[in-house]
């Protein structure tokens, strides 16, 4: 017993690297790893680090370069006067106040109203239509396909299939109806028969969206809910959909875009006619900017058709963020 508490005396604690162990002044060994901890990352942590910033380094650059800079670009360029030739002249507000006071810019700014609430009917058509095709029955890849065909045909050939539709001399509506209706050469109707048209291949997109949400499902949980007696509507609303939310809300913000750019269907059925009647924001930018040179003034309609974009995004995205939380 004395010989082992001399050793103790003389050499020291036997197992300084213990927890709570005392070491040279003072520090004990947790109190070593902790400060050992605070000098910094280890080496690799710094290599992790370093290559997550160079694999997302090309990614932000062709962001910065492809989308942050137009951005700016265009909103520099909404306070000058400029044909796209001469030298540009700075105004600063007045395209702003001439926008403003254009009649044409409030046709455009309702057509795209319409044309909102209109395509926030494809995502529920969508999800009616995958929930149809998520069975596991003969030919359903066949009938899958011909709904995804919409999808795939570009906006000149889904305008010009309607555009002969509606012909009202040997149009497929006149032979239904037995008299032909000037769908497109009416200002009371052609914007609601353009909307229709571009409902096609946006529910079909949808409809996209929302079989790749459904494969995804949790199964237990649809068990559960099963043997809880769940079934038709409310296992829909109680169990599918709330899986269904980041899908529903991805299929919701690519629509509201859809419905605020539109400018192709309109360009090949009516040229924003008859009389301006059918124009949109994204085409009346277009038409002042290739038809009148109106470089700094297009530049102008493009701000405020995206601040419209951002105001309906960002309300969306926050009301997603409140569901999860």
């Amino acid at each position: 017993m004395s010989h082992s508490v001399s050793r103790h005396s003389v050499d020291g604690p036997v197992e300084p690297d213990g927890p709570g162990s005392p070491v040279p002044g003072g520090m004990v060994g947790g109190g070593a790893r902790v400060a050992s901890r605070r000098r910094g990352p280890t080496p690799t942590a710094r290599r992790q680090r370093r290559a997550a910033f160079l694999f997302l380094a090309p990614a932000c650059i062709m962001v910065a370069v492809y989308v942050v800079w137009p951005i700016l670009s265009t909103i520099r360029l909404s306070f000058f006067n400029w044909d796209g030739m001469t030298e540009p002249s700075f105004i600063g507000l007045a395209n702003y106040v001439e926008l403003f006071h254009t009649p044409t810019f409030y046709t455009a700014l309702r057509n795209n109203l319409i044309w909102l609430v209109l395509f926030l009917l494809a995502p529920p058509m969508g999800l009616a239509v995958a929930l149809y095709l998520n069975q596991a029955v003969a030919g359903i890849r066949i009938v899958k396909s011909l709904f995804f065909a919409p999808f795939v045909l570009s906006g000149v050939v889904v305008g010009l299939i309607f555009s002969w539709f509606y012909d009202p001399t040997f149009g497929l509506l006149a032979m239904i109806l037995g008299h032909g209706v000037p769908v497109l050469g009416d200002p009371r109707y052609a914007t609601f028969g353009i909307v229709f048209a571009a409902l096609w291949p946006q529910t079909a997109y949808c409809m996209i969206l929302y079989l790749t949400g459904l494969t995804a499902l949790n199964g237990e949980q649809i068990e559960a809910a099963r043997m809880e007696g769940a079934h038709g509507w409310s296992m829909l609303w109680h169990v599918i959909l709330p899986q269904l939310r980041p899908t529903t809300f991805m299929a919701i913000v690519v629509t509201i875009i859809g419905a605020l750019r539109s400018f192709d269907l309109i360009s090949v059925m009516t040229g924003g006619g008859p009389f301006e009647s059918s124009t949109v924001l994204a085409y009346f930018m277009y038409d002042q900017a290739i038809k009148y040179y109106r470089i700094g003034y297009s530049a102008a309609i493009a701000v405020v058709l995206f601040g419209i974009m951002l105001v309906y995004i960002v309300y969306h995205l926050r009301r997603m963020l409140r569901a999860e939380q």
